[in-house]
């Protein structure tokens, strides 16, 4: 079964890899004794980043397997991911 539209796939796929690159950027800095401020202001923007690709993903999932869920029948199953998705989300 396919989870994902090449579209989305591919958003998400090249998102990851700058998040990728950043990282290792955060560590060089880590590395050279970069000034603290600037390191967090890396990090941020990686937090950043990642929640792009939550909010890419979670959009994936409730216009592909919720509904295909709902439209299947299977709507206990697809409201326990709503839920399950919500919670995970406001920690």
């Amino acid at each position: 079964m396919k989870y994902m539209e090449d579209k989305n796939k591919g958003q998400i796929i090249r998102r990851l890899k700058l998040l990728e690159g950043q990282v290792r950027g955060l560590q060089n800095m880590v590395e050279n004794d970069t000034y603290c401020i600037d390191v967090i202001t890396q990090t941020s923007a990686v937090k950043q980043g990642l929640s792009r690709v939550e909010d890419l993903l979670l959009e994936n999932h409730l216009s592909g397997c919720i509904l295909n869920q709902v439209r299947s029948g299977q709507t206990s199953k697809a409201k326990e991911e709503i839920l399950k998705v919500y919670k995970l989300k406001r920690k």
